[in-house]
């Protein structure tokens, strides 16, 4: 992520190789209180800037099934 200095991006064990994957920097949390989420075909196009509560409920819900698939 552009402006987040020593961000690791990392992509899901579980995922594919279609593409159809975002990569996640979640090693930013104890420095920016952040976690950078972006799209792994376009890693230097934008990125999202999510707060901590925000990525987990976000996963918890992928998790639970809320999003169909």
């Amino acid at each position: 992520m552009n402006g987040f200095p020593g961000a690791v991006w990392r992509t899901s064990s579980r995922s594919n190789d279609q593409g159809l994957c975002i990569e996640v920097a979640d090693n930013l949390i104890d420095t920016v209180g952040l976690v950078g989420v972006r799209d792994s075909k376009d890693v230097s196009g934008p990125a999202l800037a999510v707060s901590p509560p925000g990525w987990a409920a976000f996963v918890a819900a992928v998790r639970s099934g809320q999003f169909g698939g």
